[in-house]
């Protein structure tokens, strides 16, 4: 089906007041040293984000001030080398940092989430030279990445000369990359195999790239998630991550092998974890809000003084804690994993099998059906022990539930379900796909 172009606007809409947050730059002066205090930022980052994230939401701004405020933080450079000034971390520590974010602001969790994937993005598909190139100059300045990569969408088309790469095409979805300074891009090289596919970095104020500014959807509406027109945008043949500069082909030894695949599982688990994590501040809201604002219901039968001492409310909650908790056991185990793989072939691409890397991918898959289906009924379902005020508009605890409910559209989860049955069942692993 046949996709259709949205008109690019060239005023961007208002945007949120970095300057909001800049006592923060000054008080987060210092980088954390160890994972326990980069977790503690991450939860003082979803703090300050909590204070007023329901009107933050309502008021549906550009997020400029909120990405200012993670730039402060230092979360951007969280699993970036110490060399050049990054935290050194490993995935599952990002993936934890994604989580704790999304309690306090579902898109800012979201923004953290997908920077932490594209800013890596040559260390997976480019070589050594390009990651280390790229590393240094996102950590040492500080920027956010963001991507237009949506694969649902035409490739964007490349054409080439002996110095450069050129882009141009359209893609509906551009997340976070309105707010960015930097943004991955991904084509098809024009007259070549399909396969063929060119990923890189580029800067994302110049003219060939023209937002349209259009997310309006129902949640997550400060990830700056609209479309994008890329307009003849080049890059030198230096930037094709993964290619021979010299022979303009792919390199077999980067991209011939299992490895640059596991792009697409880290960004899956990238989508639980802030799915999960808006689970769990939906429920530490909920109980906020049960603990000092809900009312024993009267007509029951057996009536008690305060709502907390209700049978079906401390069930409830006991029940939504109880599979927070599991699904929280399950991205962290698939988390370890991905450490696993990724420093034992980091050095070693070819080592990497597609048995080990559909292991993974259906451990992945795991954390998504558990955190789509556990984050819906719970976003849902808190509702049923805040009571009927709290679906006033002032209240904003719809927001969780709005943003799940975004998210997980993104990717049928049904085709996660039979993906793990064809693995439990026939014991086959998935294919690489761009979903998979």
């Amino acid at each position: 089906m046949a996709t259709t172009e949205l008109p690019v606007i060239n005023k961007a809409p208002s945007s949120s007041d970095p300057t909001v947050y800049q006592d923060y730059e000054s008080k987060w002066s210092t980088y954390p040293t160890d994972t326990e205090g980069w977790l503690q930022r991450a939860r003082d980052v979803a703090a300050v984000l909590a204070v007023d994230a329901a009107a933050r939401e309502n008021a549906n701004k550009s997020p400029k001030a909120e990405v200012a405020l993670l730039k402060h933080s230092g979360l951007l450079k969280l699993i970036g080398p110490k060399k050049y000034g990054g935290g050194e971390q490993p995935w599952s520590v990002g993936y934890k940092a994604i989580r704790e974010v999304a309690k306090g602001d579902g898109s800012i969790g979201m923004l953290l989430g997908y920077h932490l994937l594209w800013s890596r993005a040559a260390n997976v598909v480019g070589n050594d030279e390009q990651a280390d190139r790229f590393q240094k100059l996102i950590i040492e300045n500080n920027y956010y990445v963001g991507g237009a990569v949506n694969p649902r969408d035409s490739d964007l088309k490349i054409t080439y000369d002996d110095e450069k790469i050129t882009y141009s095409g359209f893609k509906n979805f551009t997340t976070g990359a309105a707010v960015s300074d930097l943004i991955v891009l991904e084509g098809a090289v024009d007259g070549r195999p399909p396969e063929e596919h060119i990923f890189t970095i580029v800067p994302t104020a110049q003219p060939g790239i023209a937002f349209s500014y259009n997310w309006d959807n129902i949640g997550l509406r400060l990830t700056e998630s609209g479309a994008a027109k890329i307009e003849n945008v080049s890059a030198p043949w230096d930037d094709a991550f993964g290619w021979d500069a010299k022979t303009k082909k792919p390199d077999p030894a980067i991209l011939g092998v299992q490895f640059p695949s596991l792009l697409l599982p880290s960004i899956q688990l990238v989508f639980s974890n802030f799915y999960i994590g808006i689970a769990l501040g939906a429920l530490d809201f909920a109980k906020k809000y049960t603990t000092t604002q809900t009312r024993a219901w009267p007509f029951g039968g057996d009536n008690k003084a305060s709502a907390t001492d209700e049978f079906h409310i401390l069930s409830t909650y006991g029940n939504f804690h109880a599979h927070l908790r599991a699904s929280e056991a399950l991205a962290d185990r698939a988390g370890s994993e991905a450490d696993r793989l990724y420093s034992a072939y980091a050095a070693n691409r070819a080592g990497l099998t597609p048995q080990e890397r559909g292991d993974w991918a259906e451990w992945v898959a795991s954390v998504k059906v558990v955190a789509t289906d556990t984050g819906l009924r719970v976003t849902a379902g808190v509702f049923e022990v805040t009571g009927a005020r709290a679906t006033a508009s002032k209240v904003g605890l719809d927001r969780f539930w709005r943003d799940i409910r975004t998210h997980t559209l993104h990717d049928p989860v049904a085709y996660k379900n039979r993906e793990l049955g064809r693995y439990f069942l026939l014991g086959e692993v998935p294919e690489p796909t761009w979903y998979t």
